[in-house]
């Protein structure tokens, strides 16, 4: 009887391994990490909820691989370092075959040797710095890269403000905004206008009037100021409670309902680089634009809900492509998308994993972001 109860244990127990390792092929595991709690909240929500979107359509018309598709979502709080704990929890415990994140290029750049450590395939959709692609060749980004944003503000400035006088005000603690500056800077020298001022500050800042008057007092013409939203909001108002009647200038970082609902009218008149507008009449934009407001409560979509949808349909499309969830062959899938079709734009995958993409300028008018103008990647 002890023997019989011993082997029908074992027996038991390998039909119960069995039964796990079956389940884990039933389905393709996706990881994503991002801010859903923390100081840069809006950015994390958004983005997960069009990752959700697009699973929903992808296993509306039957997943991938003939499996179901499922996404393992982990909060990174906001912070670089619980981003690498996020993803090595999905690496290793949920065993997932390719991973989407961050927006914020501090946060993808803590993460990203992990996963190209681990053979996994990394898609971000939002960080723009230059130096994310660059860790290896398992991690992309399905969006443009901050040398074209911040020269395409620059010339924006000169071209279309006719600005003579620059000044610059930086949040030194998010390689994103170092980036942005750096690239804004040197199309501003090569067009030979004036930088009358450098400020920066640090993320988590409330109190920016010390830099805001050194900068009124140099008398510019723009302020850029390539920082996220909560911030941006802040120096906006008290810039104009100091009487600072400048331009703002910002990148994709102020694009949140945060931004109006923090900055309010102080924000009125800004400019701002992007990945889309709601008010692109492609059919892809106005689709994505019906769905996405009826899976959420008629919210518009800002310009993360949209990139996460485009990195979530851009890596089934690889995985469908490659046929495998094989990491070097999902790699191999993704550094091969060419003219896919995103929400944002059409989307081709350069040599360096970078998105090649239209940019677009909006600004803020009656508390909304307008569509000034769109600008191709070669221009």
């Amino acid at each position: 009887m002890k023997a019989f109860s011993i082997r029908a244990l074992v027996a038991l127990c390998l039909a119960a391994a069995l039964a796990a390792c079956a389940k884990s092929t039933d389905e393709i595991r996706i990881g994503e990490f991002g801010s859903l709690t923390g100081g840069t909240a809006t950015f994390g929500i958004s983005t997960h909820e069009g990752v959700m979107l697009a699973l929903d359509e992808i296993n509306g018309a039957g997943g991938l691989l003939g499996k179901k598709v499922t996404v393992i979502t982990e909060d990174n709080q906001s912070k670089p370092e619980e981003s690498v704990t996020a993803v090595l929890k999905l690496i290793k415990q949920n065993e997932v075959s390719a991973v989407i994140g961050e927006v914020a290029s501090s946060r993808s750049l803590a993460a990203a040797p992990q996963c190209q450590a681990n053979g996994i395939p990394m898609l971000s959709p939002a960080s723009t710095n230059p130096k994310v692609t660059e860790v290896g060749d398992y991690i992309f980004r399905a969006c443009f890269i901050d040398p074209f944003q911040g020269s395409t503000m620059a010339r924006f400035a000169v071209n279309h403000l006719h600005a003579k006088r620059v000044a610059i005000l930086t949040d030194t603690k998010n390689d994103y905004s170092v980036g942005l500056t750096e690239f804004f800077k040197n199309t501003i020298k090569q067009l030979g206008v004036e930088i009358v001022a450098e400020e920066s500050y640090s993320e988590g800042d409330i109190e920016f009037k010390a830099q805001l008057t050194a900068i009124k007092a140099t008398n510019p013409d723009v302020v850029y100021t390539p920082g996220y939203y909560t911030e941006c909001a802040l120096i906006a108002r008290q810039a104009r409670e100091l009487g600072l009647e400048a331009v703002f200038l910002g990148g994709d970082g102020w694009d949140s309902p945060k931004t109006v609902e923090i900055g309010g009218k102080a924000v009125e008149g800004t400019y701002i680089t992007n990945h889309y507008s709601p008010e692109d009449q492609r059919p892809e934009v106005q689709k994505f634009l019906t769905d996405y407001r009826a899976k959420y409560n008629g919210k518009t979509p800002d310009a993360m809900a949209v990139l996460g949808y485009d990195a979530m349909q851009m890596m089934a499309d690889a995985i469908r492509r490659a046929g495998s969830t094989d990491g070097a062959k999902i790699r191999d899938a993704l550094a091969t998308t060419y003219n896919f079709p995103g929400v944002s734009g059409r989307i081709t995958m350069d040599p360096k994993r970078n998105a090649k993409k239209d940019i677009v300028v909006l600004q803020i008018r009656n508390g909304q972001f307008h569509f000034v103008e769109s600008i191709p990647p070669d221009a």
